[in-house]
C-alpha cells in the first residue's frame, strides 16, 4: 500500500513541508511573514476567471518547484540570505499541497490533478 505512486507522493510533499518548516526556523525569520505568505501562490488560481487553460497555466507556474529552487540557487550563490525564507514558504506551500492531494492543474478543469481528481 505505501509504495503506490500516489502515496508515495504524498509523503513526499510531507516530507518537503516538514523540512522547509526546519529550514526556516533554521533562518530566524519571523513566523508572521510565514503565515503572511503561505497562501500567495494560490493567488494565481484567479487565472481561472478567465479561462481553465489560463489558470491551470498561471497556477501551475507557481505551484512547481523549479521557480523556488532557482530562487534558493540564487539566494546561495550570491550570498543573499535574505531571500531563503520566502524561497522556504514557497517550497513548503507546494510541499504541503500535494501532501493534501493537490496536484499540478490539466487544462479541463481546475479539479483535475497531477495526483487525483479533487472532489
Amino acid at each position: 500500500m505505501f509504495f503506490k505512486p500516489r502515496i508515495l507522493l504524498h509523503l513526499e510533499g510531507a516530507a518537503v513541508f516538514t523540512l522547509c518548516l526546519y529550514f526556516y526556523r533554521a533562518t530566524g525569520a519571523h513566523w508572521g511573514f510565514f503565515l503572511l505568505l503561505f497562501l500567495w501562490p494560490d493567488l494565481f488560481m484567479l487565472g481561472y476567471l478567465l479561462s481553465a487553460r489560463v489558470g491551470s497555466t498561471s497556477y501551475n507556474l507557481v505551484h512547481t518547484y523549479v521557480f523556488p529552487l532557482a530562487l534558493v540557487g540564487f539566494a546561495i550563490f550570491t550570498h543573499k540570505p535574505r531571500f531563503l525564507p520566502f524561497a522556504l514558504i514557497w517550497i513548503s506551500h507546494i510541499g504541503l499541497d500535494r501532501a493534501l492531494g493537490y496536484g499540478l492543474k490539466y487544462p479541463t478543469f481546475f479539479k483535475d490533478t497531477h495526483l487525483q481528481r479533487v472532489n
